[in-house]
């Protein structure tokens, strides 16, 4: 989504003329030593010199007499990258409190050090007046590979079947044909999205000539994933399934695994990606969207290409390359070199004739020919020569491309036909040092490498990397992303907040059918009941392309026009609607009520939870609870650990029971359910509470009866009401008293919780030993007359919304207590309301958590142009330090910068933030969708919830965000006390990690129990034998995680060959704090650092061999992935060790024990 087309704003044409400004560049490559210095080198490098001649003459004669290894691995190649390992491993300790990595440069320093002044740098704006010598490429000629390219968004301003119908499958045929008319051109391709429909549509012949291509290596299938997916929003279980549904569909269809990465559109990076990318097998990235002041400051330092490791790797395993370019976008103005109106000239489909725009400096291209050919080369050449001086190598990447180009054949001629003689003119002269192509991001990857490796780039002191030599080492992520003046994009994090959760659900709701359709075919021993999954295989395949698709950096990030985010909200809730109805009949099957279910038979149960339409939030179903009758309650654990829980149905009656499986009583709570509005505070229907246990993985029944005799009712909740006006009337069945103090507390035996009664906020948490914190909620709003769906650009301070003189109820059970707060406002309506939960049970997560839930309505003309937050101003002091998640899977250290503006100390949170003070206290706010979060004063963090916007932003999409929907945020807010010597997070400047209870608490909040209710009630006297499936042997260890457990390749299960393995298992084992609780307040008695037998899992399934493999199952050796030696031989004995952090992946072969 270049700027020249989209996302560009007004005013930057002539502000990006060049000046006369010069600047003072140091000599590029220090070759020219004197005498003295080439000694001393010579003499402290003996050894590598000897060694280094040593391995020169082996390869010479490897090569000489074998075989060089293709770079494209296509179906059953085996080509291993070389990995210099430098150092011996030193294997992580289970208990280490925090691992940290050696690099050369942290983002975090980068930060530090950058003073944010935007200095206009002249021609290039956001640099400096870029020189060279001209002698620079004497000794290695400059090597460019000019990678004609097409960015295909699956969704923006069209929708992706819109854009596919008329551009994209345009651009795909053009490819096919120009290619094939030249074996000097090339070309690239990311998105599978589209190549997919392309390919059901091509003929024989193209699809042919498409293999041919990618065979000659003319063209080169990039990242390969089903979208060029976001990077702050998304999940990292999101991240691998759309990367892996994309790979696994091009090397079953074209026969080829990318190695290589691009991704030029994503707003800002993380280092998550870079991990999983690395473990799938990939070796090289490409990224474009990072702050201009860091652009500016890595190629000042020719450090804009380097070697990415995590910030907890000590190990030097998950280092990958990466080329980041230098320049504002990645048009073809801003990507030949420095000077955008140069560049421009050389963009030849914007000569007349064509539907681009024109150069907006003033001069246009011109077609070449052999009167201009000579200047025009030697302009372009200048460029080329400007752009390398700001990286290491003689090797350069030049991207020739922008958002849907290449559409018809006559605009890629001119640029194929131009080129060319551009780059017959400058090959033809050796007195200019250099050789200009077209390429590949293959061939320029593997010519840098090929010349990294002859000469030594490294700098003296650089820890580099045995990846690679003589490029730095770098940690840290590329949040919050500025393209130009004190324009942050971190509106994105919070816009269309509705989807994001939605996209969470659909997550949550697809890895449970994943595993539901593994046990069905792993417990399956007769034909019958492998109908069901097998006639499910393809709308699970639709399910996971839904979800996919979601992912895409117009999508989960809520910046693409009103009816794209429709048509992405519809196959969302297709997908659920699909999956729900196929878990409603396996879990019939799982616990053998019927075994002949298939697609086409109806269900007879239903999720408790049901959406109406793809805008509409869920509602749940109430159990009618008839006199004389029972309706069956399936409750399904998707955690990996058995769960005792409470767990909540609607039932339309007060008078019920509660029975296990075993027709045993349980104690329950019945409450009244409250309404949102505070008109109709209750609805008439009422809320049944019990604790449920639930085994990992496993299903449970429970009954709600009326008229069971025996068994105690479920118990009536007792109400307090505030209420300054009218008092509402009281339910009938409970008991009603009026509040009058100012304060008001809940508890349970762990937590009391205190609020001012009049506003209805949470003021302070007092624990079971007599500490206490000051949480002093805030429900607050920024006015942003700025604001976009990418850019948050407040006016100033956010104001508070609530004022005195609000609603409150307080409801009082002996499982469940709850505070909800209807605040009063300055408008007709708030455009909030809100719940606080605490639950009276023992030894389980739910007793330390405090459940807070926001009913947002951001709707109507009065909250235009406005950002709803929820803040918390605690005691837990950290100096505006703070630390939130990367897509789920790792934290970062944030810091407030009074250099940078409010909106640029707004960081994404998909899943987690918290605050430590100095002392060790934890203050932490759990998420079950992907938000923004900041920490603007000490002890302070404030989340944003929604966003309403009437102005575009002037970045391409041409609107505000208006079609806001009503919405509930669900967080888990703990507060957390060290056991021991915690690190300072002043001081300490690698991420903290997760305490093992906060790992827990968040498991526990996006992976809830999913609840099925028996369609129709049956007579009380029916009572059916005990139902349960649990198909562990035992729980999981509390800090290993089930990212997956899945059929593979679902729509060809039964042609598979026999003993080829048809399931995968992917774990990921989390590392945490262990200065804090080290049994997560729940006895957890296994930790991973004990060796889990994978031939001994499950229950009644033999485990008959375990294959291990990449997170993306297209690859089997684990060395060249990164791993260590105990993945690989563990595997064979079925011995499953992972280091802390990591993921590892297993191919399972199963059958069922007879």
């Amino acid at each position: 989504m270049a700027f020249s087309s989209r996302r560009a704003g007004g005013g930057w044409a002539s502000s990006l003329l060049p000046t006369a400004r010069h600047g003072g560049k140091q000599n590029r490559k220090l070759r020219k030593r004197g005498a003295g210095a080439v000694i001393d080198f010579a003499i402290s490098n003996f050894f590598t010199i000897g060694l280094a001649i040593t391995v020169t003459v082996f390869l010479v004669i490897v090569f000489r007499f074998a075989a060089v290894p293709q770079p494209l691995r296509f179906r059953g190649s085996s080509q291993v990258r070389s990995f210099r390992s430098r150092k011996p491993v030193a294997h992580k300790s289970p208990n280490a409190t925090n691992l940290a990595a050696s690099v050369d440069i942290t983002t975090k320093d980068l930060y530090d050090k950058i003073r944010f002044l935007d200095e206009d740098g002249g021609a290039w704006k956001q640099g400096w007046r870029v020189t060279y010598r001209g002698n620079e490429w004497d000794e290695e000629k400059l090597k460019i590979f000019v990678v004609p390219h097409s960015h295909n968004d699956p969704g923006w301003k069209l929708t992706v079947d819109e854009y596919y119908e008329r551009q994209s499958r345009h651009i795909l045929d053009t490819i096919v044909e120009t290619l094939s008319k030249d074996n000097r051109r090339k070309f690239i391709w990311e998105e599978m999205s589209y190549l997919e429909k392309w390919w059901r549509d091509a003929s024989d012949v193209k699809r042919d000539s498409f293999i041919n291509l990618v065979r000659s290596r003319q063209l080169e299938i990039v990242g390969g994933g089903w979208v060029m997916n976001d990077e702050a929003n998304s999940h990292y279980f999101a991240i691998i399934e759309q990367i892996t549904e994309g790979n696994m569909w091009l090397n079953e269809t074209v026969g080829v695994v990318p190695k290589n990465s691009w991704s030029i559109d994503p707003f800002g990076y993380s280092s998550t990606m870079s991990y999983l990318l690395r473990r799938m097998g990939f070796e090289n990235m490409l990224i474009q969207r990072t702050h201009y002041e860091l652009k500016k400051e890595l190629a000042l330092h020719k450090n804009l290409e380097y070697v990415w490791r995590q910030s907890w790797d000590a190990d030097e395993t998950t280092d990958i390359f990466v080329h980041m370019m230098p320049f504002y976008s990645y048009d073809i103005p801003h990507t030949c070199g420095p000077e955008p109106a140069v560049c421009c000239q050389f963009d030849f489909a914007r000569m007349p004739g064509f539907v681009y725009e024109r150069c907006p400096w003033g001069k246009y291209p011109v077609e070449t020919d052999q009167g201009n050919v000579k200047e025009r080369a030697l302009t372009l050449l200048d460029q080329y020569r400007k752009k390398s001086t700001l990286y290491r190598t003689n090797t350069l990447l030049i991207p020739l491309g922008d958002d849907f180009r290449y559409i018809g054949i006559d605009e890629a001629e001119a640029q194929f036909r131009n080129y060319q003689s551009l780059f017959d003119y400058i090959n033809s002269d050796p007195s200019l040092h250099a050789e200009a192509q077209f390429g590949t991001l293959d061939d320029y990857f593997r010519t840098l490498r090929d010349e990294a490796d002859r000469r030594n780039y490294s700098r003296v002191g650089e820890i580099g990397s045995g990846e690679i030599s003589g490029f730095p080492s770098l940690s840290g992520d590329f949040f919050t992303y500025a393209d130009r003046n004190q324009d942050y994009w971190s509106g994105y994090y919070v816009s269309r907040p509705f989807f994001k959760a939605v996209d969470r659900v659909l997550e949550q709701t697809l890895r449970d059918a994943e595993m539901m359709m593994t046990f069905l075919f792993g417990y399956c021993h007769k034909i019958q009941c492998e109908r069901l999954p097998s006639s499910f295989s393809y709308k699970l395949t639709s399910a996971r392309r839904n979800l996919a698709l979601f992912q895409h950096h117009d999508g989960v990030t809520g910046t693409a026009k009103d009816h794209v985010v429709k048509d992405y909200g519809m196959r969302m809730h297709l997908a659920l609607h699909d999956l729900q109805v196929f878990m409603s009949k396996a879990i019939e099957v799982l616990l053998g009520i019927r075994h002949d279910k298939n697609d086409q038979n109806p269900a007879n149960f239903e999720p408790a939870q049901t959406r109406s339409a793809y805008d509409a939030y869920p509602v749940y179903k109430a159990i009618s609870a008839r006199e004389g009758t029972v309706q069956t309650v399936v409750v399904s654990n998707p955690l990996e650990q058995t769960r005792d829980e409470v767990v909540m149905v609607v039932v339309e009656r007060p008078d019920v029971t509660v029975l296990d499986s075993n027709w045993t009583c349980i104690k329950s709570q019945i409450s009244p359910e409250l309404d949102t509005d505070q008109n109709v505070i209750f609805t008439g229907r009422h809320r049944v509470y019990w604790k449920a246990s639930i085994p990992a993985l496993g299903l449970q029944t429970y009954y709600i009866a009326n008229g069971f005799v025996g068994c105690e009712k479920a118990k009536p909740a007792a109400l307090r009401i505030f209420s300054p006006s009218k008092q509402p009337s009281c339910p009938a069945s409970y008991s009603c008293s009026i509040l009058e103090s100012g304060t008001v507390n809940i508890s349970n035996q762990h937590l009391t919780l205190t609020f001012d009664t009049s506003h209805g906020l949470l003021q302070k948490i007092s624990h079971k030993d007599g500490r206490s914190n000051i949480v002093g909620e805030e429900i607050a709003i920024y006015s942003s007359t700025e604001s976009g769906a990418y850019l948050f650009k407040p006016n100033g301070d956010a104001e508070p919304v609530s004022l005195p003189g609000g609603l409150l109820v307080i409801s009082e059970g002996h499982l469940v207590q709850e505070c909800y707060s209807y605040p009063k406002a300055k408008w007709d309506k708030a455009p909030i309301s809100h719940s606080t939960r605490v639950y009276n049970i023992e030894n389980t997560i739910q007793a330390f958590v405090i459940e807070k839930e926001y009913h947002v309505e951001l709707i109507g003309h009065d909250f235009d142009d406005t950002e709803l937050i929820a803040r918390y101003k605690t005691d837990v002091y950290n100096n505006r330090i703070f630390y939130s998640d990367l897509n789920g899977f790792q934290m970062s250290r944030r810091e407030t910068y009074d250099k940078i503006p409010v909106q640029g100390n707004y960081y994404p949170m998909p899943s987690l933030a918290f605050t430590q003070s100095s002392k060790g206290e934890r203050f932490s706010v759990h998420t079950k969708q992907s938000l923004g979060v900041a920490s603007l004063k000490d002890g302070w963090l404030e989340v944003m919830l929604d966003r309403r916007l009437v102005r575009d932003d002037g970045r391409g999409l041409g609107q505000g965000v208006l079609d806001n929907h009503p919405m509930k945020v669900l967080f888990h807010l703990t507060v957390e006390f060290n056991i021991s010597t915690p690190a300072d997070p002043v001081s300490n400047s690698h991420p903290l990690n997760p305490t093992l209870f906060s790992h827990l608490v968040g498991a526990h909040l996006n992976h809830p129990m999913y609840i099925f209710i028996a369609k129709s009630p049956e007579s009380i006297s029916a009572q059916p034998p005990p139902r349960s499936f649990s198909p562990l042997l035992a729980s999981l260890p509390c800090d290993l995680h089930v990212v997956n457990l899945k059929v593979i390749r679902p729509m060809s299960y039964s042609q598979q060959l026999p003993g080829e393995p048809k399931f995968a298992l992917i774990l990921h084992r989390r590392h945490w704090d262990s200065s804090y609780c080290r049994k997560g307040r729940v006895q957890c008695s296994t930790m991973a650092h004990e060796a889990v037998n994978l031939f001994e899992m499950f229950r009644g399934i033999t485990v008959l061999s375990a294959k291990p493999s990449s997170i993306n199952l297209l690859h089997d050796d684990t060395e060249l992935l990164g791993y260590n030696e105990h993945f690989a031989v563990g595997a064979q004995e079925g011995h499953v060790l992972i280091s802390p952090m990591e993921i590892q992946a297993y191919k399972l072969h199963l059958q069922l024990q007879q």
